[in-house]
């Protein structure tokens, strides 16, 4: 199993082995997903598609299209204040 050594500025060099089998090249994004014994790591891709199951776990339950709007409206809110219509 390849292993990586954390410097000082928190940065680590990736092994070839694993850059070439998660297709990671300069510039690439990663995320680090929290798992029961770790953390996952998910290389971020502009398709929409290669979002399936990114999110997975991270809710108990999933949230109603009300649950979202109102997260939404509060967000908006705080960032722009409240603004009422003419």
């Amino acid at each position: 199993m390849p292993t990586a050594t954390l410097t000082s500025k928190g940065q680590i060099t990736i092994p070839l082995a694993l850059r070439t089998a998660l297709g990671l090249h300069a510039g690439s994004r990663l995320d680090f997903v929290r798992e029961e014994d770790g953390f996952k790591v998910v290389p971020l891709r502009t398709a929409t598609d290669t979002l399936k199951g990114r999110f997975a776990g991270r809710r108990s339950k999933a949230a109603s299209l009300a649950d979202m709007d109102e997260a939404i409206a509060a967000e908006a809110t705080s960032r722009h204040g409240a603004r009422t219509r003419s």
